[in-house]
């Protein structure tokens, strides 16, 4: 594609989203500190493990997020390519004996690759014929990994080795590769690539009308967001050492589009806080019965109705008044 066609932003439009994405960056690497330093005071295990998941969501979410609240492109499927994911070291354990080193990376470039395939079909659809096509394709391959028994063992689960005994380690493995992600993603939504993003999500006809190659750049960010996902599955799996095809279930996404819109779309703190509170919410939610999806649901309808731009997007704004506020005075 030729730059020189490429929607045209002033300075000024250019200077605003790249001082509000630094502001986001630099909050969502405070979150990662004090997420660091959570083992100096958290030693129960059992907690411990409570986080551990709560980042492999909050991977899940900065890949969905990265299609949805970057791109605007609605997909129901971050779950099942997370399960897909999963079942790379497990598979590449039971039927090949190789070892982790094979199978993450397997995962990973797997999901990634029928991500791209995938992309290139259903992102020419758009609107709710790609949000179902998705559901669909998800469903399919729920379907199929669980009906699979002599491949994969089906409903009965697979048994995936661990890359360490110490919970501590995974945590900061998964802390780690969450630190990855923000800063690719910030990289990403920096450069050229991620300006194009932005454009599609905000007009894709005019973005297509100025030279933007919009399948091609959908289908980028769909792979990317399909290898995040299926990252966070590969980890995941080896951290519980049993994948089923639970981890494709519908309710996995819901969990994961209401950790996005409560903590803010479009943003790189938003999913991640998002997805911290969300989940240790529900934790603490399962001693009422289960009634944790009812209460996101009906909190994913409230923010999406009068706060869509989420906590992080409440908390910058009651800076700026804040702000605004303090100048006045003076």
């Amino acid at each position: 594609m030729n730059r020189a066609n490429a929607p045209a932003a002033s300075n000024g439009e250019r200077n605003l989203w790249s001082r509000r994405l630094a502001l986001d960056f630099r909050a969502a690497l405070v979150v990662v500190a004090a997420l660091a330093a959570a083992p100096l005071v958290v030693t129960s295990p059992y907690t411990l493990g409570i986080l551990i998941v709560s980042m492999y969501f909050a991977l899940l979410a900065l890949g969905w997020n990265l299609l949805a609240g970057f791109t605007g492109q609605f997909s129901l499927a971050p779950a099942a390519f997370a399960m897909l994911g999963a079942y790379g070291p497990g598979l590449f354990d039971y039927q090949w004996h190789l070892s982790l080193a094979w199978g993450i990376p397997a995962g990973v470039v797997g999901t990634a690759i029928l991500g791209w395939l995938l992309g290139r079909v259903v992102l020419r659809l758009r609107g709710p014929y790609l949000a179902l096509t998705t559901l669909s394709f998800a469903e399919i391959a729920r379907v199929v990994v669980g009906n699979s028994y002599d491949f994969t063992r089906g409903a009965q689960g697979l048994n995936v080795p661990t890359l360490m005994q110490s919970r501590v380690g995974y945590y900061y493995l998964f802390l780690g590769v969450v630190l990855a992600v923000l800063v690719g993603l910030y990289v990403l939504m920096r450069s050229a690539t991620g300006r194009f993003w932005l454009a599609i999500r905000d007009d894709e006809t005019g973005a297509e009308s100025r030279g933007i190659n919009v399948v091609r750049y959908k289908t980028l960010s769909f792979a990317l967001s399909c290898a995040i996902c299926g990252l966070a599955g590969a980890l995941y799996g080896t951290f519980s050492q049993l994948v089923s095809p639970e981890l494709g279930l519908l309710l996995q996404t819901g969990i994961v589009i209401a950790m996005v819109v409560i903590g803010g779309m479009g943003t790189l703190t938003g999913p991640l806080i998002g997805a911290l509170l969300v989940y240790l919410a529900s934790e603490w939610m399962r001693g009422f019965g289960n009634v944790q999806m009812i209460v996101f649901s009906a909190l994913v309808i409230v923010f999406a109705r009068f706060f869509r731009e989420g906590l992080w997007g409440l908390a910058t704004r009651r800076v700026r008044v804040t702000r605004r506020t303090t100048v006045a005075a003076q």
